[in-house]
């Protein structure tokens, strides 16, 4: 941009500026009320329809896996990504707040007036990388499938599935493409232990797994379809 063109732009500019409506009071006013109207809309939703607050918290259950909000799932992909425990603090607060800071400072580097994007290479960029970025993690999030739930390919072996995954053993290991990696992946067991060595383990387990030898007195069925299963596992 050359003097002439600067000038013209700073000359617009004022003109506009002299015609426009202040920031105070006019712009907070306006959402202010908009503010307002949004929260007697959500007041009046939540009287008239009441809010769904799910089943009572049970702090002792070991059947539950967390899992984060749809809007989340980029930041649980990442984690999934990066999986060293020691690399934790660097997925969940490192990389995010180094990018946040980038875009903040975007306005800093990029401070030409063109607002056309193909004219503004650098903000053009970093917004889609930022936003292109995000929906590919989200999108493998949401794909990932529930921790409580099991996606295989075992025929006949779905009271198995059930009772493996309400007993919380996703909660520590990992079955195909879910549950977690506090303890060994379990997607090959059966090729690496026999039944009877897994019925072992399951019932005089090393700690800190829990033993599951109460389940095979109350419920031995349950037991056994879960033996079955992880030894179909290969």
């Amino acid at each position: 941009m050359n003097n002439r063109e600067k000038e013209d732009y700073l000359k617009d500019y004022s003109i506009l500026k002299g015609e426009g409506k202040s920031f105070f009071p006019y712009a907070v006013a306006k959402d202010g009320g908009m503010a307002v109207i949004t929260m007697l809309v959500i007041i009046a939703m939540t009287l008239a329809l009441g809010a769904e607050l799910g089943p009572k918290a049970d702090a002792t259950t070991t059947s539950f896996s967390p899992r984060p909000e749809w809007y989340f799932f980029f930041l649980f992909e990442l984690l999934r990504v990066v999986k060293p425990p020691e690399l934790t603090f660097v997925a969940t607060i490192g990389i995010p707040t180094i990018c946040l800071v980038l875009l903040l400072m975007l306005p800093f580097f990029d401070r030409g007036p063109e607002r056309n994007p193909l004219k503004r290479p650098i903000a053009t960029l970093a917004g889609i990388t930022t936003i292109a970025a995000m929906a590919y993690l989200t999108i493998l999030g949401a794909r990932a499938g529930s921790p409580t739930e099991i996606e295989l390919a075992a025929v006949g072996q779905e009271d198995g599935k059930r009772a493996t995954a309400s007993s919380g053993c996703l909660g520590c290991h990992r079955i195909g493409e879910n549950g977690n990696e506090i303890g060994p992946e379990l997607t090959e067991v059966g090729a690496r232990l026999p039944r009877q060595a897994i019925a072992r383990t399951l019932v005089n387990p090393t700690a800190p797994m829990p033993s599951y030898a109460q389940l095979q007195k109350q419920d031995p069925e349950k037991f056994q379809d879960m033996v079955d299963f992880l030894a179909s596992l290969k």
